[in-house]
């Protein structure tokens, strides 16, 4: 039987979520012939139990460990047969006809490598899910927050209008629908990505080959975000800047790679000067801003070997 679209999800100790994710899909699936496969990355919580009890379509692929998030996707692009490829994160919830839409675009779009949905927050607000190709002063232009006066880091996706497709430079890969013909032109996932960046990483590579990549605002889902990096979430906070790092080394040099770590550490060194003020501000923020410094402290020191 000819597969339409291989649902991939990656997941690390979030059994729960990767439940009411699963469920979402095969109550709302795509429309034509489907498979889904869940890579699963050493969890210890029973998510292999519970896909076994609950689930026993998904094609599994256990891992003894945890590989990364683009090791761990490549895994199941490679052994999937779909002509569209769905990259799904387990803290999300699709919608009803979300899946439909985002195939069919793809249908309708020869252009198109990519296209991702509206993504929404739990409390049903906008969350960000494209963003702008990453350059030295976006990038610092960000670092500095100052996104809340002007957008040059991200899209001022609120303002957009939710009714037709827009173009855009990167998903965000909590969900991107794929075209295998895309994917087989440029290329899976970089594995010297470990999380972060990597759908960054084959954005690039998708408009450098000549695909449109698009946001479909008639698409939803929800995503809650983050649930399997929160558990080690200083390593990851080192795995972010990791990836930017790489990200800029690969596809702009090496001097362009330096000056972001540059950016990177007079960054760092300028929050970690206003770490005393951390005792004359709210109690109630004192710990988490605490912990924010000691990021960026541990980020200070491994800068040199990234």
């Amino acid at each position: 039987m000819n597969i339409k679209t291989s649902v991939i999800i990656v997941s690390w100790n979030t059994g729960d979520l990767l439940a009411d994710c699963l469920r979402s899909v095969v109550e709302n699936p795509p429309p034509e012939t489907y498979e889904i496969w869940v890579v699963d990355n050493g969890s210890t919580d029973g998510t292999q139990a519970m896909l076994a009890a609950d689930f026993p379509q998904v094609r599994l692929i256990q891992n003894r460990e945890n590989v990364g998030f683009a090791r761990a996707n490549n895994q199941a692009i490679e052994r999937s047969a779909g002509e569209y490829i769905l990259l799904l994160n387990p803290d999300t919830v699709v919608h009803p006809g979300a899946l439909a839409m985002l195939e069919k675009f793809l249908h309708n779009t020869p252009s198109a490598g990519a296209v991702g949905p509206l993504t929404l927050n739990p409390d049903g607000t906008l969350q960000t899910s494209a963003y702008p190709a990453p350059t030295l002063f976006r990038e610092g232009w960000r670092l500095l927050h100052l996104d809340a006066l002007k957008p040059v880091g991200e899209y001022r996706q609120s303002a957009w209008v939710r009714t037709e497709a827009r173009p855009v430079d990167n998903l965000l890969g909590a969900c991107i629908l794929l075209r295998r013909a895309a994917l087989a032109q440029v290329g899976v996932f970089d594995e010297r990505y470990f999380i972060y960046s990597e759908e960054i990483d084959l954005c690039f590579r998708l408009r450098r080959a000549g695909w449109q990549l698009f946001w479909l605002p008639t698409a939803s889902i929800v995503h809650f975000g983050g649930q399997s990096t929160h558990q080690v979430a200083e390593t990851m906070f080192l795995h972010l800047y990791r990836g930017k790092i790489l990200y800029f080394k690969k596809h702009h040099g090496a001097l362009t790679g330096f000056f972001y770590k540059l950016i990177l550490l007079l960054t760092a060194v300028g929050r970690l000067a206003m770490t005393p003020l951390i005792f004359i501000t709210d109690r109630r923020y004192r710990r988490r801003r605490w912990q924010l410094a000691r990021r960026y402290w541990q980020l200070v020191k491994s800068l040199p070997t990234m």
